[in-house]
């Protein structure tokens, strides 16, 4: 009951649209691809919403049985570290650690030593299969990326050892350096596949900075021809770290903050086709938004309360951004002022959010901070929670289509 080949993170903050997200993996099942579903959902969220990691589990857990799905899928105990872990052990079985936070820390010259011993025929230029020219590194470059690094692996490893100790079940495990300030470029992402492998951890996932902006719920901003090389040549590097270090087969990368990335799915899926290779896409916050525009788009009542949770996150700016501050990128001066948002019509604050570039009216600012305005709809409480229900068809309608039409398709069809 592993992940396939690639799998999706639909993370869902209210815990609605299992159905209809379950739906748009039936769509792509009928077009030939298997796609195992991860309900993701982080400690910061359920703190938010007032959840608990059970309600993601029940959630998941109904959806699968209501759309008769027989297939695997999984519970994302999500961005999780040794404080926060223990809430999810229960109900998750998907644990992505991040250790972000340890990243750069000292690390003992002992840990150092034996770690370079380790790793000891690494410690001169070598080859990897499918890279040009070979990786340029001596004994004091692979100390400098172990005194980055190691700390965070280290970290890692105790989390791993805690979930063992309180999970008797199989379980997927994801090491997540995603949220760091710098990218890691491919020879820092092989050493450390290094340190985890000297550890012993059985990661089935890896999620690495990727060089660029991948702000949440739009486009990527950055330079796609290097990402391009990046990808392929991190791809080149798990693919080679399988053979040199014995991790499962199916490891793969984990691409985090990856919903809209629309720029970037034509690459990736070159790459993945290319190399015959899975990935792990993580798209949890575009669910949110298309409760936003399922209940706008009617308008009347719906639509005064998504203005609503618009004009309150305008005011609370600061705050609700704060916490998100490296995965945004918001103008202020190209939000639209309450005054305005009041007056628009369905069309216009479906057209502004919903994430279609090539119509006029999108705005990726304002889709930002409504990316990060849950808070707002949490504090609302049934008021919010009674519009999910009355406002469903329509909100179905646009959560199967958006995960569908413009992730997988593009993605993994084609």
């Amino acid at each position: 009951m592993g992940l396939n080949k690639y799998s999706i993170g639909i993370g869902d903050r209210f815990g609605h649209q299992g159905k209809a997200q379950l739906q748009a993996l039936i769509e792509a099942a009928e077009h030939g691809i298997e796609i195992t579903p991860v309900w993701n959902k982080s400690f910061r969220e359920h703190s938010i919403i007032g959840t608990t990691p059970k309600n993601t589990r029940n959630a998941a857990d109904q959806a699968v049985a209501a759309k008769n799905w027989s297939k695997p899928y999984f519970v994302d105990a999500d961005h999780i570290g040794l404080k926060t872990v223990d809430e999810f052990l229960s109900s998750s079985d998907f644990f992505t650690m991040d250790v972000a936070e340890e990243i750069g820390k000292p690390v003992a010259d002992d840990m150092i030593r034996d770690f370079l011993q380790f790793c000891e025929r690494f410690t001169k230029p070598f080859f990897v299969p499918g890279i040009d020219g070979k990786i340029d590194v001596n004994s004091t470059v692979v100390t400098k990326i172990a005194h980055q690094y190691l700390a965070g692996i280290l970290e890692a490893e105790k989390i791993y050892r805690h979930i063992t100790t309180g999970v008797n079940r199989q379980f997927v495990l994801e090491l997540s350096i995603d949220e760091t300030v710098y990218p890691q470029q491919p020879v820092d992402l092989f050493f450390i596949l290094a340190a985890a492998a000297w550890l012993e951890l059985p990661l089935d996932t890896i999620a690495p900075k990727f060089t660029g902006r991948f702000n949440k719920g739009v486009d990527y901003v950055g330079d796609i021809g290097r990402f391009s090389t990046e990808f392929e040549q991190d791809v080149l590097v798990v693919n080679y770290a399988i053979r040199e270090f014995g991790f499962s087969p199916n490891l793969k990368l984990s691409v985090h903050s990856g919903s809209d990335k629309f720029s970037l799915y034509p690459i990736i899926q070159n790459v993945l086709k290319k190399y015959n290779v899975g990935v792990h896409l993580k798209t949890a916050g575009t669910t949110w938004l298309e409760e936003l525009i399922g209940i706008a788009e009617l308008g009347g009542e719906g639509l005064e309360l998504v203005q609503e949770i618009y004009c309150k996150s305008l005011a609370r700016q600061t705050e609700l951004t704060g916490p998100y501050a490296t995965v945004l990128d918001i103008d202020p001066a190209k939000l639209p002022s309450s005054e305005d948002v009041k007056n628009w019509s369905a069309k216009q604050f479906v057209n502004t959010l919903r994430h279609i570039q090539t119509n006029k009216e999108y705005n990726l600012n304002f889709r930002q901070l409504l990316h990060v305005g849950y808070k707002i709809a949490a504090e609302m409480g049934s008021k919010f929670q009674d519009a999910l229900v009355k406002y469903e068809d329509s909100i179905a309608e646009n959560v199967t289509e958006n995960l569908f039409d413009r992730h997988i398709k593009p993605l993994f069809i084609g």
